[in-house]
């Protein structure tokens, strides 16, 4: 009973093995005695497994290989088109991941399914592969500005979801691309500055200061709007934007401070609160998920760019503090730390929801999104402030408030419609350490301790790393998750779900 199974089995490994051979030239060599069989030598694997090339036809010269595209003159549309979308995306800061995942979605639904994208922090190359016969074709766009318009991200998030389904062609589609960029701002300018100033004005209520310092915050801050854009028509740099602005700041609270004008009870919070709005612009959560992405060349271009960036708010802020000193100053702001209770828990949350919606009216949000990320501020600050009542920590609180706040925009946002890296970065917004930032540099000026200035950075990290947790997180919830984003490592926050049509 235990022979017959054996014997089948090398019956049927003699049969596969004689499948393998290659032909035999004579049929009598079958016939030679197993004995003579086992003294000649035997052939190689490799030999065996060879193939026969003497008996294969010649490969034809002329045959083309490669996919089916249409003519050249629609791979340059094609091409321009995907690059002049995803240049919207880098310049509204959206990570380097979701632009290449959007480009690959669109050259697929467009008809060209063999192409590469490379994505850096100044620059976007997609090349298509024409096959054999032809050269690849690649386009080159050059990211020279950035603003934060969220209108105009969330119009293209748009028109790239009609554009995988089939809705427009790509002629419509790129009329329709030049609308958009070269559409103006939904609202004014004033409106951007007042909401700057009211964003300054919730983070001081946020961080425990009352009406009058949330006054004297509004004003600083829109001042500090309209000198940036002063600075910015004669085209200076943003460093030293950066640097006029915690220049102001602090020597507007010491000049408030010194002359008793108004009752300030914690002046501090109005240095704060201004640093918060200055710091609100920068891509810090942008370039913590290219780094956790794989796209180390464009995390560290945007990490310097953040870290050039708040070196100019710091020497803006030393600046204004010694030059208080010089001209004899008495007064300046004390970094006291503010106390939370529980009472002030809804205080909080009411400042959160106002700081968020003030930042996404301040870059140009439309309503649906403006409501959507005035949530996710509440969400947060009431997470971090009843986390901090149970003294967790402000790193950690920063951290399991940023991941809530990463998770509800990643699940809600898709299903109403709204760009996930607007609800993420207003969510975030009321938290960043604009306090932590001004008690780290008057620690530095003071005792030389730098402890306190890296606490602030190590906040702004994990804020940024929270919510890109909260994006993971929120993957596996969120339904309809395509093919191409399960290819691609790391969260999504812009660009779209569904890799498009398949091509035959």
């Amino acid at each position: 009973m235990k022979l017959k199974p054996r014997a089948r089995s090398a019956m049927s490994r003699r049969h596969a093995w004689q499948i393998l051979e290659a032909p035999a030239e004579d049929q009598n060599e079958k016939r030679v005695p197993r004995q003579q069989r086992g003294r000649s030598p035997r052939q190689r694997a490799w030999q065996i497994l060879e193939a026969p090339t003497g008996e294969l036809p010649a490969v034809e010269t002329d045959t083309t290989m490669g996919p089916e595209l249409p003519d050249e003159a629609t791979v340059h549309l094609v091409l321009d088109l995907v690059v002049r979308i995803g240049e919207v995306q880098m310049a509204s800061g959206a990570g380097a991941s979701d632009v290449t995942a959007t480009i690959l979605a669109l050259t697929r639904a467009l008809g060209l399914p063999h192409c590469e994208v490379d994505v850096i922090f100044t620059s976007i190359t997609v090349s298509c592969h024409r096959g054999s016969d032809l050269s690849p074709v690649t386009a080159l766009r050059v990211v020279r500005s950035r603003s934060l318009d969220y209108t105009r991200l969330s119009d293209t998030e748009r028109l790239v979801q009609q554009l995988i389904r089939n809705k427009l062609s790509a002629e419509e589609a790129y009329t329709e691309l030049h609308r958009i960029t070269e559409a103006a701002h939904p609202y004014p300018r004033w409106v951007s500055t007042l909401a700057w100033g009211g964003m300054a004005g919730f983070i001081s209520l946020l961080l425990g200061g009352t009406g009058w310092t949330a006054l004297v915050a509004f004003v600083i801050s829109a001042f500090i709007d309209r000198l940036g854009r002063l600075l910015n028509r004669i085209s200076m740099p943003f460093f030293f934007q950066q640097v006029a602005g915690g220049l102001v700041a602090s020597l507007a609270a010491i000049a408030i401070v010194n002359s008793d004008v108004m009752p300030l009870e914690k002046p501090t919070l109005v240095v704060a609160a201004a640093l918060t709005v200055l710091l609100s612009g920068l891509s810090t959560v942008s370039a913590v998920q290219d780094a956790i992405t794989g796209y180390y060349v464009t995390a560290a271009g945007r990490s310097l760019e953040v870290a050039l960036m708040s070196a100019g708010l710091i020497t803006g802020v030393a600046g204004g503090i010694k030059i208080a000193e010089w001209f004899g100053a008495s007064r300046t702001p004390v970094p006291a730390i503010p106390d939370l209770h529980v009472l002030n828990l809804p205080i909080m949350i009411l400042a959160g929801t106002g700081a968020a919606a003030c930042f996404a009216l301040a870059s140009y949000s439309s309503l649906r999104p403006l409501l959507v990320a005035a949530c996710a501020g509440a969400v947060g600050a009431g997470a971090y402030g009843a986390l901090m009542i149970f003294d967790a920590g402000q790193i950690t609180a920063s951290a399991l408030a940023a991941t809530l706040v990463g998770l509800g925009g990643g699940v809600m946002a898709r299903r109403l419609r709204v760009t996930p890296l607007v609800v993420a970065v207003s969510g975030i917004t009321p938290l960043l350490p604009g306090f932590a930032t001004y008690r780290g540099l008057s620690e530095l000026a003071d005792y030389g301790a730098i402890t306190p200035l890296m606490g602030a950075v190590a906040t702004g990290m994990a804020l940024a790393a929270g919510v890109v947790f909260g994006e993971f997180l929120a993957q596996p919830v969120r339904t309809g998750l395509g093919r191409l984003e399960r290819k691609l490592a790391g969260p999504r926050m812009a660009g779209p779900l569904d890799p498009g049509r398949h091509l035959d």
